[in-house]
C-alpha cells in the first residue's frame, strides 16, 4: 500500500505509453499544408482565357525636343495654321478695302464716271494693287479725255466723235480688267499704262 501524499495524475511510469508510429504514417486525419506548393510553377494561377486583348491602336507617344514637350496632334495644328500664314500672302492679293470682289471692284473705275469714280477708288480703296492700278489708269485717261472735250466743245461733230471713243474705251478697258482678275494681269494703255504702274510702284 502507497501512504505518499494525493496526486493529480498518476506518475510517468504507472501511465500507458502509446505505441510508436509507424514510419511514413499520418497519425492527424487532416492532410498537412504544404507551403511550397504555392510558389511551385506548376501551382501558379494561369491567365483567364476571357481577359481583354490588348490595345489595337497605339497610344500617341509625345516627342521631346529642346523646347520642350510637343505632342503628334499640336504639331499637326501647327502645321495647320503654318500653311494658313503662307496662304495668307495670296489671298490678301484678292482682297479688297470695300468688300467687293476684286474683277467688280477693278470695273468700277472705268464705269463709275470716270474720271470721278476712279479718283474716289484711289481715296478708298487701300488694299488691292490690282484695283489701284485701274483706277490710277482711269484717273489719267479720262482725266486727258475730259480737257478734250472742253478744247473741242465748241463743235458738236467733235464732241460726238471724242464721247463714242470715250465709250469704246470704257467697254474695251472693262473687259480686260474682268477678264484678267484672275491672274491679276495688268493691261497697260500706251503711255498712260506706264505711267499709272510707275506711280503705283512708287506709292
Amino acid at each position: 500500500m502507497d501512504f505518499a501524499p494525493y496526486q493529480s495524475s498518476p506518475p510517468e511510469h504507472g501511465r500507458v505509453m502509446s505505441p510508436p508510429q509507424a514510419d511514413g504514417a499520418t497519425a492527424s486525419p487532416r492532410t498537412s499544408y504544404d507551403a511550397r506548393r504555392s510558389y511551385s510553377p506548376q501551382y501558379q494561377q494561369r491567365p483567364s482565357q476571357f481577359s481583354p486583348p490588348p490595345l489595337q491602336h497605339p497610344q500617341p507617344q509625345r516627342a521631346w525636343s529642346g523646347d520642350g514637350i510637343r505632342s503628334p496632334v499640336a504639331q499637326g495644328m501647327g502645321d495647320y495654321f503654318n500653311s494658313l500664314g503662307a496662304r495668307e500672302g495670296m489671298i490678301s492679293e484678292f482682297d479688297t478695302t470695300l468688300g467687293l470682289r476684286l474683277d467688280y471692284e477693278a470695273c468700277l473705275a472705268y464705269l463709275a464716271f470716270p474720271p470721278v469714280g476712279s479718283i474716289l477708288l484711289l481715296i478708298f480703296e487701300r488694299k488691292s494693287d490690282y484695283v489701284r492700278f485701274h483706277a490710277w489708269q482711269s484717273s489719267l485717261l479720262f482725266t486727258g479725255m475730259f480737257v478734250l472735250h472742253l478744247m473741242f466743245s465748241w463743235s458738236s461733230f467733235l464732241g460726238w466723235v471724242i464721247f463714242l471713243t470715250d465709250m469704246v474705251l470704257i467697254g474695251w478697258l472693262v473687259l480686260n480688267a474682268y477678264r484678267d482678275a484672275d491672274t491679276l494681269d495688268r493691261y497697260e494703255l500706251p503711255f498712260v499704262g506706264q505711267l499709272a504702274s510707275r506711280f503705283l510702284d512708287d506709292e
